[in-house]
């Protein structure tokens, strides 16, 4: 009866917002399948992180006032999902799944399962697609869930999936309003240069190299990888990135990692041509995915002093010199 339970007691989703922009629900034609939109005021990347950080996942995943003491996501296609939802009478609820599709930052698909037997059997199977359209420093999200399988024990229960999913995303709201200031750098500036040569600057080896980091070849093209060595002279750590997204003189994302170190981040960087002047804006999200106690080099405060110091001190003088 565990399932039952799970579904027939998930929270009611609250029915207006302090800003009406937060929740449009779409009621399902049935119960094989589900649709739910929200549009939360967070960059669309930071949104997808949350969608695939078990750090993250593990704080708003699952029905209001449910905890998750267990949180594993491998986010890669072909990747595991096993999270156990604990209700307040700590009567857990194990769910497992995969991960199907990851378009970063864009579209994620994965399979999740109620498993309610020793055999690992599901009584319940869905697809979920998740889509994040960008909205200007908001964004939209798209919750799409179809069931694949059920039993007959459970058909009845399925009315609550509604609920249970409204609860999960009240909390990822809540999440992204109380986190965001606290593990992201966000930083705007604005160049007397065209677009054009602030695009080249950021996309070609030779120019990256007079004022980022010694990078021996760059390709703006998405699952391009490349690495490099920087930090203080006292400490040099690998870098490791890959492409994520490319739109030509608008957007360029890339991951952004170091060699032997837990831990993963998004770097974007988005243009806007405003006449002779190109506004930039540099985000450096997932920071809080490393370890800065045991490397205080990867402090929130040192991410942002140095993209600082490389906007203003670096890539501003490549930029406007004569």
């Amino acid at each position: 009866m565990h399932l039952n339970s799970i579904l027939k007691n998930f929270n009611n989703p609250k029915k207006t917002m302090a800003n009406p922009e937060t929740e449009i629900l779409e009621s399902p034609a049935s119960t094989k399948e589900l649709t739910l939109t929200r549009i939360y005021d967070a960059p669309r990347e930071l949104v997808f992180k949350a969608w695939i950080d078990p750090i993250q996942m593990q704080k708003w995943w699952g029905p209001k006032f449910f905890t998750n003491p267990l949180c594993e996501v491998d986010a890669r296609p072909g990747g595991k999902i096993r999270i156990d939802m604990m209700a307040p009478n700590s009567v857990r609820y194990p769910m497992g799944g995969h991960f199907e599709v990851i378009e970063a930052p864009e579209r994620l698909v994965f399979i999740t399962t109620a498993e309610e037997h020793s055999d690992g059997t599901a009584e319940l199977e869905n697809r979920n697609t998740i889509t994040f359209e960008d909205l200007g420093g908001k964004t939209k999200l798209t919750v799409h869930v179809k069931v694949l399988h059920a039993t007959e024990k459970i058909a009845g229960a399925l009315s609550g999936m509604k609920e249970g999913w409204s609860g999960s995303l009240d909390k990822l709201e809540t999440l992204l309003r109380s986190e965001e200031p606290a593990r992201s750098v966000i930083l705007d500036r604005v160049y007397h240069a065209p677009v054009e040569k602030v695009w080249e600057a950021l996309t070609d080896a030779g120019a990256m190299r007079k004022w980022f980091f010694d990078v021996a070849e760059f390709k703006p093209e998405v699952g391009f990888a490349f690495d490099f060595q920087g930090g203080p002279p006292e400490k040099l750590y690998l870098h490791l990135c890959k492409v994520t997204e490319v739109i030509p003189m608008k957007k360029l994302a890339y991951t952004w990692r170091f060699d032997g170190y837990v831990g993963d981040s998004l770097l974007t960087f988005e243009l806007w041509p405003n006449g002779d002047d190109t506004k930039l804006r540099l985000s450096h999200l997932g920071i809080e995915t490393f370890a800065p106690i045991t490397e205080p080099g990867f402090d929130l405060d040192n991410f942002n002093e140095g993209w600082q110091g490389v906007l203003d001190k670096s890539l501003k003088p490549f930029l406007e010199r004569k």
